[in-house]
C-alpha cells in the first residue's frame, strides 16, 4: 500500500519530548502525514468514534455521502452509504442509501464484529425504522425490522434506542420521519432500550424510560423532566453496556447519568450518578474512562477512570494535558488514548492527538479549521477513528471549499 503513505513520514521519535505536556508530532513537516481520502462533489463523513470504520484488512473506510450541509435532516433527505477502496486511489464505492440518520452519527454505519466483509446501517421503511446488512462481496443483503446502536464483539447481539423519543429531547442525534409516539409522557413505560438479535431480527425492550427514571437518586427530576436513553456501548467482553439516561431541565439544558446492565437489562448499576457525564469508552471488560465532573476534589470537567460499579471512581487521567471535551480510543494495550478537541481560538482549530498514560503526554497530529457555519447540530467533529492495524487515523473535517470530507492520518512509529 505505498500509495498510502508519504515517505517523508519516518519520525523522529527522538524529537518527541519525554516529558509531560503537550508537543506537535515532528517530521520536518509539523504533523504526521495525511490527506483527504473522499472528494467533491458531495460532503462525505462517518461520525461517531466507537465503530468500525475499517474492514479488517484495513483497505475499505466506510462513510457516508449527502449533496447539502448546514441544515438538518429533513424525513425526505437521502443519503448515500459507500467505502473508499484505499488500494484503488481512493476509489468510492456505493453499498445503498439511507433516510434514517443524523449529523454526528450518521446513520451507524459499521462492520459487523467478527465478520470480514458484511457491515450494518439504519434506515427508514415508511413508519418504521430498519436495519440493513450487507456482505460486500458477495452482495446479498437482508433487512431486520429494527435499527440498531452498538453491536455486541460477537457480531450476533445489538442494542439500541428509541430514535424517534431522542430525535424529539436531544436534536441532532435521533433521526426524522417518525414523530415521539409518547412526546407528551416524560417517561414512558414502553420505550427506552432494547436487545435486538442479529440472526432472528427479534427485538426485545429491556430498559424503559419509566424505569430508569425511577432507579436510583435522579436529582433534580421534576415533573417536566423529559427523560431518554442513547450513546449505547457494549463492553469487550460482550456482557454489559454503557448508556446515558438524560433528562432535561425546565431552563434548559439537561443532566446526564452514566449507567452499565446486562445485555438482558439486568444488573443496572449507576457508575457517574451526579448528572454530569459525557464522552466515555470501555477501557477493558471492568473500567470505563468517561469525561465527568465533580470528582476527586476537581470541581471542572475532567477524565476520570472509573471501576463498572455503583459510584466506581478510581482516578483522574492526564489533567491539563488530554483534552477535558474529546472523544476517547484505546490502543497499544492501553497504554495510548487517542482523542481530539472541540474547535478552539480564533481559527477554531479543532486537534486531533494522541496521550501516553504512563509519561503525561499529549501529541499533537493535525490542526483542522472548522468555519463558523459548521456549528451546533451540523457541526463536524473529528471524532478520530483508529485502524484494525492501528496505524492509520481517520476523521471528518471540511477540506478546501469542499465540505466535509474523509482524512487519513498515518501515525507509523508514533507509538510502539
Amino acid at each position: 500500500m505505498a500509495s498510502l503513505t508519504d515517505r517523508r513520514h519516518f519520525l523522529s521519535v527522538a524529537a518527541l519530548s519525554l516529558a509531560g505536556g503537550v508537543t506537535q508530532a515532528q517530521d520536518g513537516l509539523g504533523f504526521p502525514p495525511r490527506r483527504a481520502i473522499t472528494r467533491g462533489p458531495g460532503h462525505h463523513w462517518f461520525g461517531y468514534y466507537d465503530k468500525l470504520q475499517f474492514d479488517p484488512s484495513d483497505r475499505f473506510v466506510l462513510g457516508m455521502k449527502v449533496g447539502f450541509e448546514h441544515r438538518s435532516p429533513l424525513p425526505d433527505d437521502v443519503i448515500e452509504v459507500g467505502m473508499v477502496d484505499l488500494e484503488e486511489k481512493d476509489r468510492w464505492v456505493p453499498l445503498g442509501t439511507s433516510r434514517a440518520w443524523n449529523w454526528q452519527q450518521g446513520c451507524m454505519l459499521q462492520w459487523i464484529p467478527e465478520s470480514k466483509s458484511t457491515v450494518i446501517w439504519n434506515d427508514r421503511e415508511r413508519d418504521r425504522f430498519v436495519c440493513h446488512l450487507l456482505d460486500v462481496q458477495t452482495g446479498d443483503r437482508r433487512t431486520l425490522p429494527h435499527p440498531v446502536y452498538a453491536l455486541s464483539p460477537n457480531g450476533k447481539e445489538a442494542v439500541t434506542c428509541d430514535f424517534s423519543r431522542v430525535g424529539d429531547c436531544r436534536p441532532g442525534y435521533g433521526y426524522a420521519g417518525i414523530p415521539d409516539r409518547f412526546f407528551e409522557d416524560m417517561a414512558p413505560a414502553a420505550t427506552g432500550i432494547s436487545h435486538v438479535n442479529l440472526e432472528t431480527g427479534e427485538a426485545k425492550l429491556i430498559l424503559s424510560h419509566r424505569q430508569l427514571a425511577e432507579t436510583g437518586e435522579v436529582l433534580s427530576n421534576l415533573p417536566d423532566s423529559k427523560h431518554h436513553a442513547y450513546h449505547l456501548l457494549v463492553g469487550p467482553d460482550g456482557k454489559r453496556f454503557i448508556l446515558l439516561h438524560r433528562w432535561t431541565q425546565p431552563k434548559g439544558g439537561h443532566l446526564t447519568r452514566l449507567l452499565t446492565a446486562n445485555l438482558d437489562g439486568s444488573d443496572l448499576r449507576i457508575v457517574i450518578p451526579n448528572g454530569y457525564a459525557s464522552h466515555f469508552i470501555w477501557r477493558d471488560a471492568t473500567h470505563i474512562l468517561s469525561q465527568a465532573k465533580g470528582w476527586l476534589g476537581n470541581p471542572d470537567w475532567g477524565n476520570f477512570l472509573f471501576e463498572d460499579k455503583d459510584s466506581g471512581i478510581v482516578s483522574e487521567v492526564g489533567r491539563g494535558v488530554l483534552d477535558s471535551a474529546g472523544h476517547f480510543t484505546y490502543l497499544r494495550h492501553n497504554e495510548w488514548i487517542l482523542s481530539d478537541t472541540y474547535p478552539k481560538g480564533i481559527r477554531r482549530l479543532a486537534t486531533p492527538h494522541l496521550y501516553q498514560i504512563a509519561k503525561n503526554r499529549r501529541i499533537d497530529l493535525a490542526e483542522f479549521p472548522q468555519p463558523p457555519e459548521y456549528t451546533g447540530e451540523w457541526r463536524v467533529d473529528t471524532h478520530p477513528r483508529l485502524s484494525r492495524n492501528e496505524r492509520w487515523i481517520c476523521v471528518d473535517a471540511p477540506h478546501e471549499g469542499t465540505g466535509r470530507q474523509l482524512h487519513l492520518l498515518d501515525i507509523q512509529g508514533m507509538v510502539g
